[in-house]
């Protein structure tokens, strides 16, 4: 009977763990790291999905995060999201942009010259940097160097 009882309790433990996890969210990086791209299933107030590219060690990050801030006290530029169907723009916000308590990002590599397609977005990594684009055909190049919303 105890054996019995020690079974369904650690089978319920199991199961609330589970059920309390992070759900993992897909993004990839490039080779060098520098880049980030996470796929945000619903994003913003709009609940719908959004890519978001985010750029270490930046040459524009100082200008970005300047117009950013500018009347805007607490904003951090954070990078780039691009919507399903219309044009990519730069992020600001106050904070994190999905919700760790629910989803935790998973960055694949991805090496240059290969391609990633989730959803509406494809990604394709050069030495140059990094181009996404989502079914629309609008998109984003983001480097270290420079970025391109078109």
């Amino acid at each position: 009977m105890r054996l019995a009882a020690l079974t369904l309790l650690t089978g319920l433990v199991l199961v609330a763990a589970a059920a309390a996890a992070p759900k993992p969210i897909p993004g990839i990086r490039s080779p060098s790291g520098a880049i980030k791209c996470l796929y945000i299933p619903r994003f913003g107030a709009t609940g719908r999905p959004e890519l978001l590219c985010m750029v270490s060690r930046a040459a524009y990050a100082a200008r970005l995060q300047k117009s950013c801030s500018r009347g805007k006290a607490g904003l951090d530029w954070h990078g780039f999201e691009l919507p399903t169907a219309g044009k990519a723009t730069v992020v600001c916000s106050g904070g994190v942009l999905y919700d760790p308590s629910t989803q935790r990002p998973t960055y694949a590599l991805l090496r240059y010259g290969r391609t990633w397609q989730h959803g509406a977005y494809t990604c394709v990594p050069r030495v140059t940097g990094i181009t996404c684009t989502n079914s629309a055909k609008h998109g984003l190049f983001v480097s270290r160097l420079s970025y391109r919303i078109f």
